[in-house]
């Protein structure tokens, strides 16, 4: 038995709860439950005295009213179920009840947050629960009797489990034990590798990883699962978690759960205490910077949230200088009205805003543009909290001081108009992008960073994905005096918002259009994105794309030549401008309508969608979220924090996803540079250039040269390049069976690791990589697969491919559908059993000429039946597994060659053909079948009695197992004495076992508990 198994892990994380945290320990089995059906939610025996004791003050009569009332939460689904049990830990259960007196209305709080020891913590393993059917979660989190975390736990030994296993596993108990999920707050999947937490409406790539007990982010590639359980579990940070930082987002379409981050927790928390000394102070809370794509939009939420629970009833101002920016967070905000427990409101105008503020003297949430505090100079509120949020804080937004321009024109800093208006608000700064070095204006308004999240650590968090860019300047043939005017605009004018430097940029740009509008650069133009996305990134994730234009004319210009190039685009392209009564009429059936806005962005957030490329100038730039776009194609010029927040469209996370490439036809190599310079050194360092020519690519020529030199030795190219179906089946078979040689197993490991890295790679690179490279790769891409999927390392191959995604990619060498026979699809789902079972079949493998393919079927398909004899029969599990490692043990020691070892697994595969016809002769099923041999495995027994009895004693067996094992009894040492008790009386009837192997007695009760664990718990 392996030592360092589930059941190991389990315990240790039990000793670490216990011993550390001050958390007590339940054995659930040992649990009162209130009948037995094992359908209590609850912890009978905790629940009630916990609630009495949190709510001292009211009577009896509130307290049953609010048990009743979580205990029959039966709204629609799980999630809007979760979504009501999750406000009654936030905020109470609202009772009415009669006091005996008269009828009365009060809250019932289940959670006592002011003081973490008047709660009950409980870590209770093996605590079973029926509903649809049965389930025994690893480990749970009692809080006060409630289930409110789940862990699902895999051996840190076994190479065929992991954490993705483990969140299967959760999906499946959502839907066969979903009652038991409405308390949940946050479920765990963990196989000491990797630990990570997640919601119930959480997928696989959001669950993620808690690094931090204290705040303190150096250490985060330490990180262990015990980093998690300190980070979230200790009782008052568990106790702020739910109160504080677990919301839900909710929309017409879906309900979605959220949980903050472990960056947003800390920096969060941090900004708080900031915000308390500064209302008392100079009313500077600071900057909060935390990189695109990192959630800084919730983290504003959970900012907000909180903060009304330490400054007293706080007025919020959210500001941001963008219209749809405004609607993007309004939106967010809204979505969150049940956390925030207060609707958040947008002002109109200047003399809306000053009537929201005035006609309150305490709470509100309020959002306005920058350009209403623009609109008159008196002050609009003079109230000490208010608390101004500002979105996208960075340099050139604000500014203190004023400016006289060459003109005499004077102009007054963005920042100095807003203080006029709020003079005694404090204020916070959130941006995606640092804040320039020299750039005193900032620090001014809102003082020094809170915190910093860089885009370094949101990719080691997979919080990100990082952003590559290919430059395609050369497809559209400008010369080198225009490419020279662009760049020279770019370096004149820094991030400058006052409006001489913002008409200067204008005009200097705009003689641009005689570069950009040509009839001649429109076309190079849409030929080549319809070239490369075709070609390269059609088929990666969704399929969806953005086309930045340089303007709303040459956007409409892009749309009508790809029309013309390709007219079945029709429902695959679209565009997204601002519109005027000015525009032309036909734009007006291309983008128009008051709909049309909401019904693309609705259109492109579904990756199923037929609508896969959109063209924008402005619009969907900043604060626009859809995780599988990965390629952007660039016509405009941008700069600095504008450049930045654009190409993080393509950064954030989907399972698949390597990373966003952006797609360069203007030259922005430079501005890119540029913009990177105020980023953290090891930002600048790994992201500071991300041209895929100078990254991506080489990568990929080494990783390709690499698995060359793996294969030295097996010439495959001669086979591979002949344009030929039968040559190509040639070279995967035998490059499968080379690459299973024994004598290459450390070979054969480095290819799989270096061919998984070229791949990845060229997920980037592909328009740069020659048609043979490609070829070459795909084929090597394929070997890889085939050796993972052969040596059973899952149903993927352990690649993330899918049986479907590896037909396409033995599709993409032949440029047609290929369906090989033979090991291609040797292991396709429920052939494994039909083929182990026909005799043909292993005669078939038996002669195959690639040898050591033979040996790996063999083995896998002998490997999975031993595995399901583990489940169901001690004696065939023993047999058949000592069989088989003896086998392999001898093969690998050198005292078997290929042809020898073949023989001996055929020959065990008709051995294990042969007890299923030894069963079907005796008329058994396969459980009497366990039963019978479990009866007859000493030798002598059958020499005290006929067949039919040994029959019958096997049938009576399995008979009084069903009708008297009950749940939980294998885990219950009284009910397993009664059960031996029972079997034990049933065999003295028939005088089992004989005089003189009474160890038989052993092997029988050895099966009845294999039985027990496997078929009960089904």
């Amino acid at each position: 038995m392996d030592p360092l198994n589930e059941e190991w892990y389990e315990n240790l994380i039990i000793d670490h709860m216990t011993e550390k945290l001050g958390y007590e320990h339940l054995y659930g089995p040992d649990v009162r439950r209130t009948d037995d059906s094992y359908r209590d939610v609850f912890l009978p025996d905790i629940l009630p005295d916990a609630l009495r004791r949190i709510n001292r003050n009211l009577p009896e009569a509130a307290v049953e009213e609010a048990i009743r009332k979580i205990q029959n939460i039966e709204i629609g689904s799980l999630e809007q179920c979760n979504e009501i049990f999750n406000d009654y830990l936030q905020s109470g259960v609202e009772v009415h009840f009669f006091d005996g007196k008269e009828e009365r209305d009060d809250i019932v709080r289940l959670l006592d947050f002011d003081d973490s020891e008047n709660n009950d913590f409980h870590v209770v393993n093996q605590w079973t629960f029926v509903e649809y059917s049965e389930k025994r979660p690893d480990i749970i989190i009692f809080v006060n009797g409630m289930p409110l975390v789940l862990f699902e736990l895999k051996s840190p030994s076994r190479e065929e489990t992991d954490a993705s296993d483990a969140y299967l596993q959760l999906r499946q108990y959502m839907k066969q034990i979903p009652s038991l999920f409405v308390p949940n707050v946050f479920c765990v999947m963990s196989d000491m590798t990797q630990t990570r937490v997640g919601t119930i409406t959480s997928d696989e790539d959001r669950y993620t990883a808690w690094k931090s007990v204290d705040g303190d982010y150096s250490g985060t590639k330490a990180a262990t699962w015990s980093t998690m359980i300190d980070g979230m579990l200790p009782k008052e940070r568990l106790l702020d978690i739910i109160q504080n930082f677990v919301c839900f987002n909710d929309s017409s379409e879906k309900v979605v759960k959220i949980i903050a981050a472990y960056h947003q927790y800390f920096a969060v928390r941090k900004a708080v205490v900031r915000a308390e000394e500064a209302v008392n102070g100079d009313g500077r809370i600071g900057v909060f910077w935390h990189t695109q794509g990192s959630g800084k939009s919730l983290s504003m939420v959970f900012f907000a949230h909180l903060l009304q629970r330490h400054l007293e009833s706080p007025t919020i101002v959210v500001i941001t200088d963008r219209n749809d920016l405004d609607d993007q967070l309004f939106g967010q905000f809204s979505r969150c009205v049940k956390f925030l427990r207060q609707k958040a409101v947008q002002a109109e105008s200047r003399q809306s805003l000053k009537n929201l503020l005035e006609g309150r003297a305490a709470n509100g949430i309020i959002f306005t543009t920058m350009q209403k505090f623009s609109d008159g100079d008196e002050p609009l509120c003079d109230r000490s909290n208010v608390v101004v949020m500002v979105d996208e804080a960075h340099r050139g937004q604000y500014g203190l001081t004023e400016r006289i321009n060459a003109d005499g024109h004077v102009s007054v800093g963005a920042a100095r108009i807003v203080r006029k208006a709020l003079p005694n608000a404090s204020y916070i700064g959130f941006t995606g992008t640092p804040i320039s070095t020299d750039d005193r204006n900032t620090r001014e308004i809102f003082g020094d960073y809170i915190d910093v999240y860089d885009m370094t650590q949101s990719v080691e968090d997979e919080s990100t994905k990082p952003v590559y860019y290919e430059s395609r300047v050369v497809s559209l043939h400008l010369d080198e005096n225009a490419l020279g005017r662009i760049d020279a605009v770019y370096k004149e004018f820094a991030d400058q918002a006052d409006e001489a430097s913002v008409e200067k940029s204008k005009h200097d740009l705009g003689g641009l259009d005689a570069i950009f509008d040509t009839p001649e650069t429109i076309d190079a133009l849409c030929r080549d994105i319809v070239d490369h996305y075709e070609n390269n990134r059609a088929d990666v994730l969704a399929g969806k794309a953005l086309i930045v234009a340089y303007s709303r004319p040459i956007a409409m210009k892009i749309y009508y030549r790809i029309m013309e190039l390709r007219p079945e685009w029709k429902d695959k392209v679209g565009v997204v401008m601002t519109m005027s009564n000015q525009d032309p009429e036909e734009w007006f059936d291309v983008c128009g309508g008051t709909t049309h806005k909401k019904e693309m962005e609705r259109r492109f957030k579904d990756d199923s969608d037929s609508l896969k490329i959109a063209i924008v100038v402005d619009m969907w730039l900043t604060g626009f979220d859809v995780p599988s776009l990965s390629t952007m194609y660039v016509f405009k010029p941008m700069k600095g924090h504008n450049l930045m927040q654009a190409i993080a469209r393509v950064n954030r996370v989907c399972k698949g996803k390597e990373g966003g490439l952006v797609v360069d036809y203007i030259g922005i190599a430079g501005a890119l540079k540029r913009a990177m310079k105020d980023y953290t050194s090891r930002d600048q360092h790994n992201y500071g250039d991300m041209n895929i020519a100078e990254t991506a690519y080489p990568k990929f020529l080494e990783k390709l040269d690499v698995c060359r030199d793996l294969m030295y030795g097996f010439n495959y190219r001669k086979l591979i390049f002949q344009n030929s179906r039968e040559a190509l089946a040639d070279a995967i078979a035998e490059g499968t069976d080379w690459l299973l040689d024994l004598e290459r197993h450390e070979d054969t490991e480095s290819f799989l690791k270096q061919c998984q890295l070229m791949n990845q790679a060229l997920s980037l690179c592909k328009s740069m990589v020659s048609e043979e490279d490609a070829h070459e790769a795909a084929y090597l891409s394929v070997l890889r697969v085939q050796v993972l999927r052969l040596t059973g390392r899952g149903s993927g191959g352990g690649s993330g491919m899918t049986y479907t995604e590896f037909n396409k990619q033995v599709s993409e060498i032949l440029q047609q559908s290929v369906h090989a026979d033979g090991v291609l699809n040797l292991f396709e789902k429920d052939s494994v059993e039909i083929s182990l079972f026909d005799e043909a079949f292993l005669q078939e493998v038996a002669g195959m000429k690639e040898k050591n393919i033979a040996i790996e079927s063999l083995k896998r398909l002998i490997k999975e039946k031993v595995r399901a004899y583990g489940r169901t029969s001690v004696v065939k599990s023993q047999k058949f597994s000592e069989m088989l490692q003896n086998t392999l043990n001898a093969y690998l020691n050198g005292m078997l060659t290929n042809a020898q070892v073949i023989e001996e697994l055929v020959n065990m595969a008709k051995e294990i053909m042969k007890d299923r016809d030894d069963a079907q002769k005796l008329g058994l099923s396969d459980e009497e079948m366990a039963f019978y041999d479990a009866i007859t495995q000493p030798q002598a027994v059958k020499d005290f009695y006929d067949n039919d009895q040994l029959v019958s004693i096997a049938r009576e067996l399995t008979d009084a197992m069903r009708s008297n094992a009950t749940i939980d009894w294998q885990k219950k040492e009284s009910a397993r004495a009664g059960m031996r008790r029972a079997i034990k009386r049933l065999l003295r009837k028939y005088k089992y076992p004989p005089e003189g192997v009474e160890d038989a007695m052993k092997t029988v009760m050895e099966q009845c508990e294999l039985w027990a664990d496997t078929k009960i718990s089904e």
